[in-house]
């Protein structure tokens, strides 16, 4: 049973899909836990997909036109933050994805959710067939183009670093250190995976885990950090253009995947989902060159 169901079932989370219990695939530890550097103190995320009911992802099965009708039934995430279980003094913030929106933020690159796919077999909460078979098949969102989105998101973090003014423990951290370390330790952590991406094609969210921590001790300057990044600027440019990697997702053999994991849910899909086979697709090319050439 999913942490969510668990936290559902103890009446901790009550405004949530009435569906949501039985179709969940797949959850993981995020933030800190993921990343191997928690502590006592630490926040628990939780990051996972759900498959909703088959007319939000073919509404036309119900009579809709998308585009036509309005308030088309959709799921594209549920949300839950600050769910305090009593019982056990942890503190949860939950994020389930719809699975075509969690497929969007993979073939996009998204950090968060690439590195909740490719998060350490013990920090998987729950997973079904379905969850494993994407998780088997997990580099095919690894492409060059996530080297903008890990490089955007590492800009992002350097520049909280010197605008954000932090309240609570992050507050005393800044008046300790001189800068906001949970920044610097994410700044730092996206470079290492990026340059991980580039040259292996894989990713293992805790290889840097000592020097993440090494960093959340104060074992960093803020000089030190900023020439880090510097550096590893210009190290990662170089991989990029050197990199093996395809340049951008493919989107055909991601499609697939997307399809079998929803008939593993829903059963076949043939009535909804036609596949043209090879002699179609040429047949629609040479129409294509046809119509060009009138």
């Amino acid at each position: 049973m999913s942490r969510t169901v668990k936290l559902i079932e103890k009446g901790l989370i009550q405004s949530h899909p009435k569906w949501l219990s039985t179709c969940i695939h797949y959850e993981a530890w995020m933030g800190s836990i993921a990343y191997g550097v928690n502590d006592d103190s630490s926040d628990i995320d939780i990051y996972g997909f759900a498959i909703p009911p088959r007319h939000y992802i073919f509404p036309h099965e119900q009579g809709y036109i998308r585009g036509f009708d309005k308030n088309i039934p959709n799921f594209e995430q549920f949300q839950k933050h600050h769910v305090k279980d009593i019982n056990s003094n942890k503190k949860y913030d939950i994020t389930i994805y719809g699975i075509v929106r969690y497929f969007q933020f993979l073939m996009q690159g998204n950090p968060n959710i690439i590195d909740s796919l490719f998060v350490p077999d013990r920090c998987v909460l729950h997973i079904t067939s379905i969850g494993q078979h994407l998780r088997e098949n997990r580099k095919l969102f690894l492409h060059k183009g996530c080297f903008h989105r890990f490089k955007g998101y590492a800009y992002s973090q350097m520049n909280k670093i010197k605008t954000r003014n932090p309240t609570g423990k992050r507050k005393e951290d800044v008046e300790k250190y001189g800068f906001d370390i949970k920044y610097a330790y994410h700044l730092v952590r996206l470079l290492n995976e990026i340059e991980q991406i580039l040259i292996e094609g894989d990713l293992d969210v805790q290889r840097n885990r000592e020097q993440l921590k090494a960093i959340r001790r104060g074992g960093m300057s803020l000089e030190e950090i900023e020439s880090y990044f510097s550096k590893k600027e210009q190290d990662l440019e170089s991989l990029y253009a050197s990199s093996h990697l395809q340049n951008k997702p493919d989107y055909k053999k991601i499609k697939k995947l997307l399809l079998e994991c929803l008939e593993m849910h829903y059963g076949n899909l043939d009535s909804v989902i036609h596949v043209p086979d090879k002699a179609e697709l040429a047949l629609q090319e040479i129409r294509g060159i046809i119509d060009n050439t009138l």
